[in-house]
């Protein structure tokens, strides 16, 4: 439960139609066990204290009076476990039946949670036996001891983590135009629970599957979906125990169908409640919902849920390759607006034979082509300086030739020179000066080649870049129009790998092969020996570990910590803890020291849910202090 994760539980049990002391026990022992593998939520399918399947026979008052004595039992034989459970049976109120969920927490009934839509088209007649339920809650007696609050208006809220409030509501009603758990959600419920009897139809198990993560993006909540499986009547239909548990439109967990699988899963509770708060539009309200407290241990929740180690990539090769594409359309389309609106004649682009400049050069081919330029049209102008190494050089020149590009050499040794004898910089002082001289010297020449030509320059920096402030100020920090600045560093790889794949050029794909092993560097220290000597990663750390950080501090807004938490997980066996902390600090230090140059960047297009522009996603003061985030890491 620390950090906000709460385990949570589907169980199928194999239930026997109408025999309420079986299933009773079959269900104390499914809960058992997902409470001994660390579940806090444990949630049963519909009306399984009896089955769904009953019929007719939930007309009759020993099996009604059954299914009372087994829920009582059922909270006495769980009393012990440190969990909440939701179980499903018919109850009978003021002449009345209800398809209802029943919440047991240490022994207590809890609450009683009325269906609220009640099927009765095609294979389904339940309003042949059971009532809409109330909203508003009555209490409702359960035995001469046990009274407990029955409706639909029910908030279950933990104590010892007040921001977990679960709510329920039974199968039908989330196949509605208006399903409950949406008053649910904005009333603060976090968790919604779905006792489900849906039987299985060729399809119906994708639009189920799709109802589940929808429901649980469009409200913001975590989502356990339990649904009835083997031990149903097979007279007319078949039940598969489909569940799932989602969060905010992920599906964490499903289970294999036919099986009576239970699944596990952690949700982020305290993400949710980011979600919400970071969202306006999530418009909370006071229905006068009846809140019922229980209370859990606090107590560390192991993490079994997937980390993705690269957020920013989609797993899937053909998600992967979709998502390039959409990129690469989104940066070509924004460019090919901002050359037609200022009736541009060229692009300038400086082409160092790296990764960024490469992307760069490739949308802007693509916005040339989608506007019937002739992409001689683009300037692409290599600048060879005093850390330029033969294979960056060579790869550059290859690279702007194959996509027909207008090619220029201008070297910058002389001019920084001059430069350097003009403020009295040594040469063979190799300081932030002497690298930084080199960059705006080549923003310059750019800069002006564009106003030569007619064009405008384009940026080819992106996002892992601005936040680090791995760039110079003035130099390649500055352009007229910057088509990477929301693409982090590990996926600019992927985006010239497609392209690399997908072009149907031989020799091109060679040459943006070879650029993607080039190690990344600014190339701004003399080589070694022929070969680069300055390597980005070695200095800043790796930008697989700065790009996890980053997406989980402004997509997530996670506090270090639970960074650091995640970090281990999702690259164990990749980095030792003690380098994933070393590099995180780096992070933290970097980000805020280096806002003053995110906060005069120029514009550039939004590709995805994480983007630094001062005039978008990011309002952050250049004088902010990091302390406070630094002291959290400080203290691990």
């Amino acid at each position: 439960m620390r950090q906000g994760y709460i385990k949570a539980a589907a169980v199928i049990p194999d239930i026997v139609v109408a025999d309420t002391e079986t299933n009773a026990a079959r269900i104390c022992k499914g809960i058992r066990e997902a409470e001994q593998n660390g579940a806090k939520i444990i949630v049963l399918p519909e009306l399984c204290i009896t089955g769904y399947t009953c019929g007719d026979l939930f007309l009759q008052d020993a099996l009604l009076c059954a299914a009372k004595r087994a829920l009582i039992n059922i909270a006495k034989e769980t009393e012990e476990l440190d969990c909440i459970s939701f179980v499903g049976l018919p109850f009978a109120y003021n002449g009345k039946l209800y398809n209802a969920a029943a919440a047991i927490s240490k022994g207590k009934i809890l609450g009683i949670v009325p269906k609220t839509y009640l099927p009765n088209y095609s294979e389904f007649y339940e309003a042949r036996h059971f009532t809409r339920g109330m909203e508003e809650p009555v209490w409702v007696s359960i035995n001469e001891k046990c009274s407990a609050p029955m409706g639909t208006k029910l908030l279950f809220v933990c104590g010892s983590m007040p921001e977990l409030k679960i709510a329920a509501e039974i199968c039908e009603d989330f196949w509605t135009p208006e399903p409950p758990g949406i008053r649910h959600a904005l009333n603060g419920a976090t968790v919604l629970v779905n006792l489900s009897a849906s039987n299985e139809t060729t399809g119906k198990d994708g639009y189920r599957r799709e109802l589940v993560t929808g429901e649980s993006a469009h409200l913001l909540c975590g989502y356990v979906y339990a649904s009835a499986g083997d031990g149903e009547s097979t007279q007319d239909v078949v039940f598969s125990g489909h569940s799932m548990i989602a969060e905010n439109g992920h599906l964490l967990a499903e289970a294999k169908r036919f099986t009576n699988e239970t699944i596990y899963s952690e949700i982020d509770v305290f993400r949710l409640n980011m979600e919400r708060r970071r969202m306006t539009t999530f418009e909370m309200r006071d229905d006068g919902y009846c809140k019922i407290r229980f209370d859990l241990k606090t107590e560390e929740t192991v993490i079994t849920r997937k980390i993705a180690a690269l957020p920013f990539v989609p797993e899937s090769k053909a998600e992967r390759a979709k998502r390039c594409d959409e990129i690469l359309a989104i940066q070509a389309m924004g460019l090919k607006k901002r050359l037609s609106h200022t009736n541009c004649k060229t692009a300038v682009l400086g082409i160092s034979g790296g990764l960024d400049s490469t992307l760069a050069l490739l949308v802007t081919v693509r916005a040339f082509d989608l506007l019937n330029l002739p992409r001689k049209q683009i300037k692409a102008v290599t600048m060879p300086g005093f850390g330029t190494t033969d294979r960056t050089y060579e790869n550059a020149g290859k690279l702007i030739r194959r996509l027909d590009a207008d090619f220029t050499e201008i070297s910058i040794k002389e001019a920084v020179r001059v430069h350097f004898r003009d403020i009295g910089q040594d040469l063979d002082t190799h300081d932030v000066t002497y690298e930084n001289g080199q960059a705006r010297e080549r923003t310059q020449i750019l800069m002006d080649f564009a106003n030569k030509t007619g064009g405008m320059v384009i940026g080819t920096g992106d996002l892992s870049e601005l936040a680090l402030g791995w760039a110079t100020y003035n130099g390649d920090h500055m352009s007229m129009y910057a088509v990477n600045a929301s693409v982090p560093k590990t996926l600019v790889r992927h985006l010239v790998e497609y392209y690399a794949d997908t072009c149907g050029d031989e020799i091109l794909a060679g040459v943006l092969k070879d650029i993607l092993d080039t190690p990344v560097s600014p190339e701004l220290l003399p080589p070694l020996n022929g070969t680069i000597a300055q390597k980005t990663e070695d200095l800043v750390g790796p930008y697989e570990l700065h790009d996890f950080f980053l997406y989980h501090m402004l997509r997530l807004n996670f506090p270090p910590a639970k960074i650091y938490r995640l970090a281990k997980l999702a690259f164990s066996g990749v980095y030792e803890e003690e380098v994933i902390l070393k590099w995180l600090k780096t992070f933290y230090r970097r980000f805020f020291a280096q806002q003053f140059k995110r906060s005069c960047l120029p514009d550039g297009p939004k590709v995805g849910s994480v983007a630094v522009s001062p005039r978008g996603d990011l309002r952050m003061p250049s004088d902010a202090s990091a302390r406070i985030w630094l002291a959290e890491l400080a203290s691990l």
